[in-house]
């Protein structure tokens, strides 16, 4: 049985399909990018949050890389501010709620 060449895929902002994942109050939106289609073991996208929080599980290994603001994670009674240049990785499972810091 042969397997299908692995490719590389680039995504962009820009072309993105953004989707509400939280608030009022404020607001929280997702473009998904790599998801169970294209890796089982972790997911990817594009996410703009303003004031909102969203309680979630994650169902994969997640990598947080923040551009500007900041976003505040807690997991497992722990705060993480996730800052400009700055990246967070959360294993599979984890219980989390995504905020944002203040502006």
């Amino acid at each position: 049985m042969s397997q299908s060449p692995v490719r590389a895929v680039k995504f962009d902002h820009h072309e993105t399909d953004f989707n509400h994942r939280g608030g009022p109050p404020g607001h929280a939106a997702i473009g998904r990018t790599v998801d169970s289609v294209l890796s089982a073991t972790i997911g990817t996208g594009f996410a703009r949050w303003e004031g909102a929080e969203v309680a979630w599980t994650l169902l994969y290994d997640e990598v947080i890389f923040v551009i500007e603001g900041e976003l505040v994670v807690t997991a497992a009674d722990e705060t993480h501010h996730v800052l400009p240049g700055e990246i967070l990785w959360i294993p599979e499972g984890t219980e989390l709620v995504y905020g944002c810091g203040i502006e």
